[in-house]
């Protein structure tokens, strides 16, 4: 019951404040995106490392407007603290992992794709290891045919957590440096070459 309890109340108050966190962060922060020379105007997949997905969607809202993303979220307790939280910054969320039961999420990812959603997924989550890429990013880009964008924000200041991923917290008053890769095309290729292109690219502007 005591669980049951810190948990309501942690749901009903970390996604609120976690997201003026986020809001207080950016607007704090100075703004650098370095953006591909062509945004699709298509759905397309934003690929992101789990450590890494804390600012990303202001990078986002770089691309559209209006957002009309699904981002993948695991069906944990701590995935649930994060779909609040990113329903508070305006996005949407398909729970599941692209690794455990990844045939249920990646028929809703793809489903979405084809009416017209973006799709934002960590390689490397839900669990990692850190900075690997499971079979998901590849599988749903060559069913759909969707391009795969790899997104990035490196801070000049930070805290990193001590877990698996390293979550990264950039620190007010700092400098973002937001990175968006020119559109991969995954079409035709190996899986394994597909993979280890998107780790490639993530792993360009990153944080180690």
């Amino acid at each position: 019951m005591a669980k049951d309890l810190l948990r309501r109340v942690a749901l009903a108050v970390v996604p609120f404040i976690g997201s003026l966190l986020v809001r207080f962060i950016y607007l704090t922060s100075r703004k650098t995106f370095h953006l591909p020379e062509s945004i699709p105007d298509e759905p397309f997949i934003v690929a992101m490392w789990h450590g890494d997905l804390l600012m990303q969607p202001y990078l986002y809202r770089q691309f559209r407007d209006r957002p009309r993303i699904k981002v993948i979220i695991s069906e944990h307790f701590d995935g649930q603290l994060i779909a609040e939280t990113v329903s508070h910054l305006g996005l949407d969320a398909i729970r599941g992992s692209s690794r455990k039961g990844g045939a249920k999420v990646l028929i809703q990812a793809i489903s979405m794709l084809k009416k017209g959603f973006d799709v934002a997924v960590t390689p490397d989550g839900p669990k990692g290891p850190r900075h690997s890429v499971a079979d998901g990013v590849v599988v749903m880009a060559q069913k759909t045919g969707a391009k795969v964008v790899p997104f990035q924000c490196r801070p000049s200041k930070y805290w990193q957590v001590n877990s698996w991923d390293r979550f990264t917290i950039p620190k007010p008053f700092g400098h973002l440096e937001y990175f968006a890769g020119e559109p991969l095309d995954l079409a035709g290729m190996d899986l394994e070459e597909a993979k280890s292109l998107v780790k490639m690219k993530l792993l360009e502007h990153g944080l180690e």
